[in-house]
């Protein structure tokens, strides 16, 4: 198996000293304000092909996360058609920093809309993709009309996108929230998928099927460090902490220690 890096999501300015901090083999960025709808702009001094020299330097793979405000489900078209277009956009640039993948979420659909919709709308998308990196759809935590909350969802949502070579991003706060237990969250998610691409270690601020997104300090949420641990393992691929910054060197630390003690 593979060497298992852990890393944490970080402000893209200076990813390289951040990382080689905290002793991490893997680090996500944005490319931009994820609430926006400007083309990336990446802020490493030197720019992609430098961020890409200096990682593969230090010995760092890259994971980019695209803006939130993607969401290539959704049947408004204002949201939609720009979706594609930032996504897109997003995916260059991450081939350009040499970015191991660009992880991306499921999105939703309007209220009252026929969730179909946007299972359609997302194979529509994922025609058009020039997807020069792998792209990995990502589960999240709440929404009636969510693509990649629930499994049932899910699995309509990987019959439609599958064969265009989708990775998958578990996010085991988003998971926890949306009901799936931590010791079923890989088995259930890879029968659906196929595969892991990535872990999101994130401990959950709220309970068990809460719904809610709100991410937690490793060992202070409901979740609990050793089940976050238990499906790292299981997932077998790296893991990215996507936890408060006053906490995440910590994080760091406690995932390295325990995911090689194992």
């Amino acid at each position: 198996m593979a060497e298992q890096r852990i890393g944490a999501h970080v402000k893209q300015g200076d990813p390289i000293s951040t990382s080689k901090a905290n002793g991490a083999g893997a680090v996500q960025i944005f490319l931009g304000d994820p609430q926006d709808w400007k083309a990336p702009k990446l802020a490493y001094p030197g720019g992609a092909e430098a961020l890409k020299a200096d990682a593969e330097a230090a010995g760092l793979k890259v994971y980019v996360h695209a803006p939130y405000v993607v969401n290539v489900a959704t049947t408004n078209n204002r949201i939609r058609i720009p979706s594609r277009k930032i996504l897109q956009q997003h995916v260059d640039v991450a081939a350009q920093v040499g970015a191991a993948g660009l992880v991306v979420h499921g999105g939703h659909v309007l209220k009252g809309d026929d969730p179909q919709a946007g299972v359609d709308n997302w194979r529509k998308a994922a025609e058009q993709l020039d997807a020069k990196v792998p792209v990995f759809i990502e589960n999240t935590a709440g929404g009636d009309y969510a693509m990649a909350r629930k499994l049932d969802r899910l699995a309509a949502l990987w019959d439609a996108v599958g064969e265009f070579g989708f990775g998958f991003c578990l996010d085991t706060c988003h998971a926890f929230s949306a009901g799936i237990a931590p010791e079923d969250m890989v088995e259930k998610t890879r029968a659906i998928t196929g595969r892991i691409d990535l872990v999101h270690a994130n401990d959950s601020r709220d309970p068990f099927d809460s719904g809610a997104d709100r991410h937690a300090t490793i060992g202070t949420g409901s979740i609990g460090g050793e089940a976050i641990v238990a499906v790292i393992e299981a997932a077998g691929t790296d893991a990215v902490v996507e936890t408060p910054a006053e906490g995440q060197d910590a994080d760091v630390a406690y995932l390295l220690e325990q995911v090689k003690a194992r």
